[in-house]
């Protein structure tokens, strides 16, 4: 009978109780609603019986924003630009963030556990999203995501640093998932390049047509000096005959002169 009650005991304080899990940290909330900040730690059991235990991940959190459409450098507007930033919270923080920070800076997942600054973070990230593609060119945001990154995450860090946050929470990365320049400007852009490519095959068209007229002039520079040499040899063998000093004279199987050798 002594064991069945103690069992009893132990199912009612175990069935009010909150285990912290791992990636977790917890908070008190009393009878009276204040709340302890005193934060309770992964794998503690905490009574509920009287109050409630907050629960807040202390984990990567991923916070997701699609359907962007920041201007660049070259007042284009994008037509996508989606990206993915994970943060992470100093679990020796939650218990002042909490407490210090508005309710509405904060949200909650399918689990209910609350994540800390995720709302306010999501108003800081989609504000340097925009203010990293705004330097570049559209069509150059495509190959410079690395860049926009990079930059991103250098803007958010800094607007937790102005908030006295950058202790409290960390950018952990910031990836560009999709970006996509205006549909003109690639249309522009695909005009441009079709252009050129034009241009460069009527410049070989032109190039080749140069110098077979080149080749054609030299060949008909050619013939004319063998014509010239021709004569010249004819004349000076008619002299030669004439002057008695060629005895014997060698005619090509296509020879269409007459040699007139005067007396």
């Amino acid at each position: 009978m002594k064991k069945m009650m103690m069992l009893v005991m132990a199912v009612a304080v175990l069935s009010g109780c909150e285990r912290i899990e791992t990636g977790e940290v917890g908070l008190r909330i009393g009878f009276d609603k204040q709340v302890n900040t005193a934060e309770l730690q992964p794998g503690s059991f905490n009574q509920t019986m009287i109050g409630s235990v907050l629960t807040f991940p202390v984990r990567d959190i991923a916070l997701v924003l699609d359907d962007m459409h920041p201007q660049t450098m070259d007042n284009s507007t994008l037509d996508d630009m989606d990206i993915t930033v994970i943060y992470s919270i100093n679990p020796a923080a939650v218990g002042e963030i909490y407490t210090t920070k508005s309710r509405a800076f904060h949200s909650r997942d399918e689990q209910n556990d609350i994540l800390l600054m995720y709302n306010y973070l999501t108003t800081v990230s989609r504000s340097a999203a925009y203010k990293a593609a705004a330097k570049h060119d559209a069509l150059k945001t495509i190959s410079a995501r690395a860049e926009i990154e990079a930059d991103a995450a250098k803007f958010i860090t800094a607007a937790l640093a102005d908030e006295k946050l950058d202790t409290s929470l960390t950018i952990t990365k910031v990836q560009v998932r999709n970006i996509q320049p205006a549909r003109n400007i690639i249309a522009s852009a695909n005009a441009v390049i079709t252009a050129q490519n034009n241009l460069k095959a009527k410049q070989v068209e032109v190039d080749i047509a140069k110098k077979e007229a080149e080749r054609l002039t030299l060949l008909s520079s050619n013939s004319q000096n063998v014509r010239y040499m021709e004569a010249k040899a004819l004349q000076d063998i008619a002299e030669g005959v004439k002057e008695g000093k060629v005895q014997s004279i060698v005619v090509p199987y296509d020879f269409k002169g007459i040699i007139n050798v005067g007396k």
